[in-house]
């Protein structure tokens, strides 16, 4: 966990002054993040908030965390993260947000934290290894698909380093990566203005991956005209999230 820590600390930017950890657990991963980043003094200077959805485990980690919440430094909330304002816990400043993130509300989670806005300085995600593949996939590749779309949109992804399931007790059946998530400007990276408009245009492109644009888009836009786009006889997956932007644009998407 301090491979975690220190991934998602870094140096950790001067107008951030909050780490929100999803799903502590036990607290191993929170244990880390309270030693704070190295270009900080004090550490102490550091605020974890950490959102546990699990009664029990709140209540261990109150027990495990006492001196450190009582100085402040750690705030626990019992609470389902898919339903917290992310945006207004790290108000003011914005935060680093890190985390173990369970395989099936993976990609519930990052809509969360996409949602947040300019809430958050980068992510630091524990994540099943086939979804950290997913994340930061190019076009072109098996893994590429609209959940890389979603997240490329909101931010760069890149893999940082691999966790093999031997590392956990008791060993997990899968082997997880750790990904940096940095945010991105869609509008200046891709000329994407309208996020929701064109996430809407990728799904319809990747609803049937293995079929051609021209067959997952012809109910919306009619067989004649994607006939006659050169991408039309592509697959969704082999064209890059600048390539769908351009093709939202050249059918007038809304």
């Amino acid at each position: 966990m301090d491979r975690i820590a220190a991934a998602a600390l870094g140096d950790f930017p001067e107008n951030t002054a909050k780490v929100i950890e999803i799903g502590p657990g036990r607290g191993a991963l929170t244990e880390a993040l309270l030693q704070g980043p190295a270009n900080l003094t004090p550490a102490n200077s550091t605020k974890v908030v950490a959102i546990e959805v699990d009664p029990i485990l709140v209540q261990y980690l109150r027990q495990k965390f006492r001196e450190q919440i009582e100085a402040g430094r750690l705030e626990l909330i019992e609470a389902d993260v898919l339903k917290t304002d992310l945006a207004a816990l790290a108000s003011p400043g914005r935060a680093v947000i890190a985390g173990n993130l369970p395989y099936y509300i993976t990609s519930p989670i990052l809509e969360r934290v996409f949602a947040s806005g300019d809430g958050w300085e980068r992510a630091v995600f524990l994540v099943q290894a086939e979804v950290a593949a997913r994340l930061a996939a190019e076009p072109g590749s098996r893994d590429y698909g609209y959940l890389s779309v979603l997240t490329q949109v909101y931010a760069r992804a890149r893999i940082l380093f691999d966790v093999p399931r031997a590392a956990f007790r008791p060993a997990p059946k899968v082997d997880s990566a750790v990904v940096l998530l940095e945010p991105r400007d869609s509008k200046v990276a891709w000329g994407v203005a309208d996020r929701d408009g064109f996430l809407r245009f990728a799904s319809e492109c990747f609803r049937h991956k293995r079929k051609m644009l021209r067959n997952n888009l012809a109910p919306r836009y009619g067989r004649e005209r994607m006939d006659a786009l050169e991408q039309g006889r592509l697959r969704a997956e082999q064209l890059s999230v600048a390539e769908l932007a351009e093709l939202h644009r050249q059918l007038g998407a809304a």
